[in-house]
């Protein structure tokens, strides 16, 4: 199985890395086009601001490469804001893979903290990322925008207000959790986006 982890500037690449090497796979983290179109998966993680990212993505071509791609994508956190057509974080124009628009957080009582940060569940699972799951299951976070609910939202989660924490589109996936973060659940998502 090849998997290769999309190279660029953003923080989160290595913990992916070591949470793939946990379930028995070794990928690549590269910025080669050549290594990535021919991958069997690709992660697209991410921890970071919008607009930068967007811009060195922009500047290595990498924009037009990853809206290209065949094979099964995972976003995560940031990779999943990304995936979207616009963000409100700098004003941002994206990948525009799925059709929605990341918002920012708005506190409403004093009991709402942005960043949404730690753990809450994901209910409504609607897509083979999922596989196996038949009730709420506890994930981590750590995020001040978000994606509303629209077209291809896979999973839901509860901050604030509902609000997509997962995206499932043709061969595009995405997890605004982090997974690699999320223990034996995200462990499980992990093996099934490499059993896709």
């Amino acid at each position: 199985m090849n998997v290769a982890i999309i190279k660029y500037n953003a923080g989160n690449i290595f913990s992916v890395d070591y949470a793939l090497k946990r379930i028995g796979i070794t990928p690549v983290i590269t910025s080669d086009k050549e290594t990535l179109l021919k991958a069997d998966k690709v992660i697209f993680p991410g921890v970071g601001e919008a607009e930068t990212t967007m811009r060195y993505l922009k500047e290595q071509n990498l924009d037009t490469l990853i809206k290209n791609l065949k094979q099964p994508v995972l976003g995560i956190c940031l990779g999943m804001q990304l995936m979207c057509r616009y963000s409100e974080e700098g004003n941002t124009d994206c990948l525009g893979i799925f059709d929605t628009e990341v918002k920012r957080f708005c506190p409403e009582n004093h009991h709402d903290k942005v960043p949404h940060m730690g753990w809450n569940t994901i209910d409504n699972t609607v897509s083979p990322l999922f596989k196996g799951f038949d009730k709420s299951e506890y994930v981590y976070f750590v995020h001040s925008y978000y994606v509303p609910l629209n077209d291809f939202t896979a999973a839901q989660t509860n901050y604030i207000l509902p609000y997509s924490s997962a995206l499932h589109k043709d061969n595009f996936y995405a997890t605004q959790f982090h997974p690699e973060k999320s223990g034996k659940t995200g462990e499980r998502i992990l093996r099934n986006f490499i059993e896709l």
